[in-house]
């Protein structure tokens, strides 16, 4: 008798992941699974090591079972890392359960390591970059060749009605992406960070931690109406499914991945399209910067801002806008200043983006 249908659907993603991350690692492997215990060759590169990042909720417990049951059954090493972010009472002792039973489920190294949140882009922003440098830091220490994440399905919706709320394009509906971020040497390949649950629903994941027993821990900040996040998804998801009918959540994730497509191309094309428009002098031809379609030429200019010193995190589309106003609006307009004190001014038939203090 196989597996839960929720525990196979698991260890399904995350095989696929990991025979990603072994083909990206050496080239090429045999798909069929190879036998538990059976060493690699003395002349055989070592195993990769792949972590998971795991907080004890349900959706990453889930991704360390099955972590922990696919890696060794492939040639993988499977270790794991729970951040404290101690904004709550009792989260080092938290954090520290956490670790002992991702170590019973057999994942070494298992590390818990501390962070401190600060207060920019506000308390969401602050603890995910933080969580973040902590994930880049042990896998940069311990030479994984990858971190899994456990967002699902759900979490995608919730991250593309965020985006369609800031109004800030393709990108943004786009969701998170199946591969992110990036390592130095052979594993910049494959990404740094591999999220196998994009496909799966929150529901499944439960699912899975409960037929097999696993403890999970429930974040009050999921369920805190002063986070956004949790707003959209015990409020404004809630609501649209009662008015449009079950499929939201599906219909949602299915926009992001069309939508990274889109993007994907776009982006593709506009850096094409910016080698065309750029002089010898590093500036920015007015007249091909006009001829291109609009989609393009934001992207354009937004990259050049940022090769000028705008940080792309400060960069909004307003700032994106007005810039593009100088090349289809213009009207003898001063310079604009953009974040990072980067001024933006057209010049004859040239478009300077160039630190102001120059």
């Amino acid at each position: 008798m196989g597996p839960h249908p929720a525990v196979a659907a698991i260890r399904l993603a995350v095989r696929r992941v990991l025979h990603d991350v072994l083909a990206a690692v050496d080239g090429d492997i045999p798909r069929a699974p190879a036998a538990v215990g059976v060493p690699r060759s003395p002349a055989a590169a070592p195993p990769p090591l792949v972590l998971v990042a795991c907080s004890g909720g349900a959706d990453s417990m889930a991704l360390a079972s099955a972590l922990a049951f696919e890696a060794p059954r492939i040639g993988v090493r499977a270790g794991a890392v729970t951040v404290d972010h101690g904004l709550q009472d009792g989260s080092t002792e938290r954090a520290r359960e956490v670790a002992e039973r991702l170590a019973d489920l057999g994942l070494s190294p298992v590390e818990t390591t501390a962070v401190a949140v600060g207060r920019d882009g506000g308390p969401e922003a602050a603890a995910r970059s933080a969580r973040y440098g902590a994930l880049d830091a042990a896998a940069e220490r311990h030479g994984a060749a990858a971190v899994l994440l456990g967002h699902t399905r759900d979490d995608q919706a919730e991250t593309v009605l965020l985006g369609l709320a800031r109004g800030s394009g393709t990108r943004s509906l786009a969701g998170m992406a199946a591969v992110s971020g990036g390592l130095s040497g052979a594993a910049s390949a494959i990404g740094r960070y591999r999220r196998p649950f994009l496909a799966i629903d929150r529901q499944t994941t439960r699912k899975a931690c409960l037929v097999q027993a696993i403890p999970v821990w429930d974040d009050p900040h999921n369920s805190d109406p002063s986070f956004t996040r949790s707003r959209v998804r015990h409020e404004a998801l809630p609501v649209l499914e009662k008015a449009l009918g079950r499929g939201v959540v599906e219909a949602l994730a299915r926009t992001a991945q069309l939508s990274r497509d889109d993007a994907d191309a776009l982006d593709t094309w506009a850096r094409e399209a910016e080698r065309s428009v750029t002089r010898p002098d590093g500036t920015l031809d007015v007249a091909a910067l006009h001829a291109l379609p609009p989609a393009v030429r934001r992207r354009v200019l937004r990259s050049a801002a940022i090769a000028a010193g705008a940080p792309a995190g400060s960069l909004f589309a307003r700032h994106i806008e007005e810039t593009d106003r100088l090349i289809t609006a213009w009207h003898g307009q001063r310079p604009l200043n953009l974040p990072g004190r980067v001024e933006a001014s057209r010049q004859g038939g040239r478009l300077v983006l160039q630190q102001a203090d120059r």
